[in-house]
């Protein structure tokens, strides 16, 4: 998947019209962040470009919207959720459940989803929030689950069963991963809106809104006529995406640390 990654570095704000007719309320503007995969050094520099771009553009009602899959793979899943929880708590947040939400949350539960998890970038999660490393390796599943319960805060996880499905703002639509095509908003399966990949990347037609979601890995930001992905696999190429929305104008904002700055560090 990565093994075509280029050099990646932090662009300037790009500007131009959107792929299809998608716009916002007069006096709203929104920013939504890609998966952020426990990088909480990207997730604070791309912050930061977005308060300086947001105070650059004049006063407007912003929203800023994390599209899900704040945990796992990253080194500090824990850091990523508690920053957004004090996001949250000052300002104008919404954030969105992804699969790795959905698969930490049933973790605590269940062995089969927990052994799925591990296998998925939890085991990054769970030292996070402090398992050691010969607990997770001498422990069987039931052991692990134990302890995770143990060490995963109560308000972590009432803050990750809160998070919402889909927002729409305007013309937009913002899931996680997509949407199943021809199915109405009110009847979507969560699953769909957390897990679905080809029946809604390959879909050609327009949706009747313009949707953004990450939960698919792509080199850069994908821009079609009637979808929008910014998970630009931060884990591992060190880059994190936002998009930018006001009117009917849209920009990206990216954050960009290279794996060999971040060894040093």
């Amino acid at each position: 998947m990565f093994n075509k990654l280029r050099s990646l570095f932090s662009s300037p704000v790009a500007e131009e019209p959107l792929p299809q007719q998608a716009s916002l309320p007069a006096g709203q503007r929104v920013y939504a962040i890609g998966d952020i995969h426990g990088r909480l050094d990207l997730f604070e520099q791309l912050l930061a470009r977005i308060d300086a771009d947001d105070a650059s553009r004049g006063a407007a009602d912003t929203t800023l919207i994390l599209l899900g899959d704040l945990v796992d793979r990253g080194p500090d899943s824990r850091g990523v959720i508690e920053r957004a929880m004090q996001l949250m708590a000052t300002g104008k947040v919404r954030i969105l459940a992804g699969n790795h939400e959905e698969m930490m949350l049933g973790s605590l539960r269940d062995e089969e989803t927990m052994r799925h998890f591990l296998r998925h970038g939890g085991r990054e999660t769970l030292f996070s929030y402090g398992l050691r490393g010969e607990e997770y390796s001498r422990g069987n599943l039931e052991e692990i689950i134990e302890r995770a319960n143990a060490l995963v805060p109560p308000d972590h996880i009432a803050f990750m069963q809160a998070m919402e499905d889909q927002i729409v703002m305007g013309d937009y639509l913002f899931v996680h991963a997509g949407i199943r095509p021809g199915v109405p908003l009110d009847r979507q399966m969560t699953s769909d809106l957390r897990w679905i990949r080809r029946e809604f990347l390959d879909h050609a037609d327009p949706h009747g809104h313009l949707v953004v979601h990450g939960h698919t890995i792509t080199d850069e930001p994908v821009l079609r006529h009637n979808r929008i992905g910014i998970d630009t696999g931060a884990f591992a190429s060190g880059k994190l995406t936002a998009l930018g929305c006001e009117g009917d104008r849209r920009w990206l904002l990216t954050a960009f640390i290279a794996p060999q700055e971040r060894e040093a560090a």
